[in-house]
């Protein structure tokens, strides 16, 4: 569900559907990374924002908590990106797109990226006559008049626009959850049931004005044989999607189990080297919680044979461990998510060993 969201994240910046963008932020910016690369040419949604030269995207994610000074796979920060744009295109892009970034984030004008270049030094490359007062003056020292009222204006159009797209979440709902296939198998049985009772009308309601109580219709047959004909075809196509709906099932399991195991085989290796993120821990349920974990982690084990579900949770408490798994990657852990990875491990782990006190 999160990886969904991070992709609408990116196509809403790319796209300009800013009443988009501010909904699904309201709705889901604490699980979404504002910061990470992604879309066509890898970049944070921010520096893309800033490329596409549009402000209105830049002060959502900035809102909402965007870091201008992330720098991307080229070392550039959103400031590198606002003021090539402002270099090409001259003070009107200064204003609406460079200047509140460097407001928000004045320290990024220092940041070099892998070419050596800071934003101010791209700004550098604008024209004399492009160049906003603040930067440049003439030779007479006079500044342009009217900027501090276009300022004005700007500042008060972003208002505008804050007020008035401020209860739009009150017209957007999320998207619905996906309805079960079983449970969608078992409505449309129901509904073609119904239907298929709806359809027979006893013969003295389907036959014309002058027949009326003189027996069955010339169409129905008195005992209802079109119900119990309509009936069979709708319990063979239900047993059908009941069978499907079990097979689906089966095969999203298996899928999980296998990423799963090949994560775990990746990471776990006693050859592996790289460092470790939280997300590159292989959790059997990245988005899901500990008791989901430990669901995800048993997969493929029935909980009836006794002996092969102590067998596999044997194997899952020696891989969570916490003791055991800090020998195996404590060293590899990056630092800024090794409290929250060891939490997670230690929980993992509790959980594990609650399920095999019940199995016992």
């Amino acid at each position: 569900m999160a990886e969904r969201h991070q992709r609408r994240l990116w196509r809403y910046v790319a796209s300009g559907r800013h009443r988009r963008l501010r909904s699904l932020l309201a709705r889901h910016g604490a699980t979404l990374d504002l910061d990470q690369p992604g879309g066509h040419k890898r970049r944070p949604p921010l520096h893309d924002a800033c490329a596409r030269r549009d402000p209105a995207a830049v002060r959502i994610l900035l809102d909402h908590g965007a870091d201008p000074a992330r720098p991307d796979r080229r070392g550039d920060t959103a400031l590198h990106h606002a003021a090539r744009q402002a270099a090409r295109k001259g003070q009107r892009v200064y204003e609406v797109l460079f200047a509140p970034l460097q407001n928000h984030c004045p320290g990024a004008m220092g940041i070099r990226n892998r070419a050596g270049e800071t934003p101010r030094d791209l700004l550098g490359a604008m024209k004399e006559e492009q160049l906003p007062p603040e930067e440049a003056e003439d030779a007479g020292g006079n500044r342009d008049e009217d900027w501090a009222w276009r300022q004005k204006l700007l500042g008060e159009c972003q208002d505008e626009y804050q007020a008035f797209w401020r209860y739009e979440e009150d017209f957007c709902r999320p998207d619905p959850d996906p309805e079960p296939y079983e449970a969608w198998a078992e409505r449309m049985a129901r509904e073609y049931s119904r239907k298929g009772r709806k359809g027979v009308r006893p013969g003295s309601q389907g036959a014309g004005p002058g027949r009326q109580g003189a027996g069955p219709g010339p169409h129905l047959p008195a005992h209802g044989a079109p119900q119990a004909t309509s009936q069979r075809p709708l319990a063979a196509e239900s047993r059908l999607y009941q069978e499907r709906a079990r097979t689906k099932k089966e095969e999203v399991q298996a899928a999980k189990r296998q990423r799963y195991q090949e994560g775990c085989a990746r990471v776990f290796a006693p050859d592996a080297a790289r460092p470790l993120s939280y997300q590159d821990i292989p959790w059997p349920s990245p988005q899901g919680t500990v008791a989901e974990m430990a669901a995800v982690a048993l997969l493929g084990t029935d909980p009836a044979d006794r002996g092969a579900y102590r067998r596999q949770l044997r194997r899952q408490q020696a891989l969570w461990h916490p003791d055991k798994f800090a020998q195996r990657c404590g060293g590899r852990l990056a630092e800024p998510d090794r409290d929250r990875i060891l939490a997670t491990v230690t929980a993992l782990s509790q959980e594990l060993n609650r399920l095999a006190e019940a199995a016992k």
